[in-house]
């Protein structure tokens, strides 16, 4: 055993070449990856922020774009707190807060409904006609049509996120990335994350998502469409959330490895890290247990993930069902196991230069080992 990490070395040298062999494949430029079981902990970095021969290391400080883990780090937890404040009603139709949500199929979803995927709306927002700003996507949102009724078809939708990022906008009577910031990443200490990171942050202290099609340089467009030449770093790189500004309840959020982790820590002291609580035990269950409609065979907590397709690859063959978690398009994975109290983060900018690289069985092989390393951890 290393004391300096308290797992087992072999399991701790497989994950580094199954990271090191994706980044020589050139599946991902770079990455970081956290393992922790109680006091065992294990903490790395990958490779480099690009391709360039030039390009700096990655290093464990490395901001990166954690895109759909958003929906777990902010929103669902943000929805749970004003629900026990009194100010969302979990069981409540979407209309009690958005009366312009009426017609289509749409009176009949509940909040509960947008937090387990099981509202029947939509993936996503169209892009055309070109639009802008949370007005314009509260009112596309509301516009669209379920195509199965509420409660009874699991489908993953970055609207439903979209629909309670704008709620808690609504019920908390401020913006989304300010109440992360004084309700959740302050009071964790996680004070390296936030939405619309240059506004704090040095551009490269950022890992870079997408580049446009040629070299010239231009910004990203105001509707979302990334222009050519452009490069995001530090500017969102789902184009949804670009449309809305860069903060939305789907996307949106930078985060470091040590930060996502402090939140997983939180989670497993049942609400509560260092002394400080950000949700009740009750939500903690809400937010991670089986949630989802009878019938549904996609199992999900209100925001975590925990027998869906999208979970069996990050959980990987050794974690049971029970453990649960969450991934993001640009590359990231938080798992949790509440069994053996152990989880792992991995972020990473897969999607540069040109968001089409797949890194789907490595998440396989980081679940796998994972779960394997931490059953040799030092009790």
């Amino acid at each position: 055993m290393t004391a300096d990490t308290g797992f087992d070395p072999p399991h701790l040298t497989a994950v580094d070449h199954a990271i090191g062999a994706a980044i020589a494949a050139r599946k991902l430029p770079g990455a970081v990856y956290h393992l922790e079981r109680g006091a065992a902990r294990y903490e790395q970095a990958y490779g480099r922020l690009s391709y360039d021969e030039d390009a700096a290391a990655v290093s464990t400080a490395t901001v990166f774009d954690a895109a759909s883990l958003s929906k777990v780090l902010v929103t669902a937890p943000a929805v749970l707190m004003l629900a026990e404040e009194g100010r969302i009603d979990l069981e409540a139709p979407i209309t009690r807060y958005f009366a312009q949500c009426t017609g289509g199929g749409k009176d009949a979803i509940t909040v509960r409904q947008l937090l387990t995927h099981t509202s029947g709306l939509a993936s996503g927002l169209p892009a055309r006609p070109a639009w802008q700003g949370k007005q314009a996507a509260l009112a596309l949102a509301c516009q669209q049509v379920v195509t199965h009724p509420p409660g009874s078809f699991f489908r993953y939708s970055d609207i439903n996120y979209i629909l309670l990022g704008l709620l808690v906008e609504r019920t908390a009577d401020m913006p989304l990335d300010r109440f992360a910031q004084e309700r959740i990443f302050a009071p964790l200490g996680m004070r390296h994350t936030g939405y619309r990171p240059l506004e704090r942050l040095p551009a490269a202290s950022i890992a870079p998502t997408q580049r446009g099609a040629t070299e010239a340089a231009q910004l990203p467009t105001a509707h979302g469409d990334l222009a050519p030449g452009a490069l995001l770093q530090g500017v969102v790189h789902d184009p949804t959330v670009r449309r809305m500004g860069g903060v939305g309840g789907s996307a949106g959020v930078f985060s470091t490895v040590g930060d996502v982790a402090r939140f997983a820590r939180m989670l497993l002291g049942n609400g509560a890290l260092d002394g400080v609580r950000i949700l009740k035990p009750d939500s903690v269950r809400l937010l991670t247990t089986v949630q989802s409609p009878s019938g549904i065979a996609s199992l999900r907590g209100m925001g975590m993930d925990i027998d869906s397709p999208y979970a069996k690859r990050p959980r990987g063959t050794v974690y049971p069902v029970g453990s649960y978690g969450h991934t993001g398009f640009t590359g990231c994975i938080l798992w949790i196991d509440p069994q053996s109290h152990s989880f792992y983060v991995f972020l990473s900018n897969r999607v540069y230069p040109d968001d089409r690289s797949v890194v789907l069985p490595l998440y396989t092989q980081l679940g796998t080992l994972t779960a394997q390393a931490a059953s040799t951890a030092l009790q």
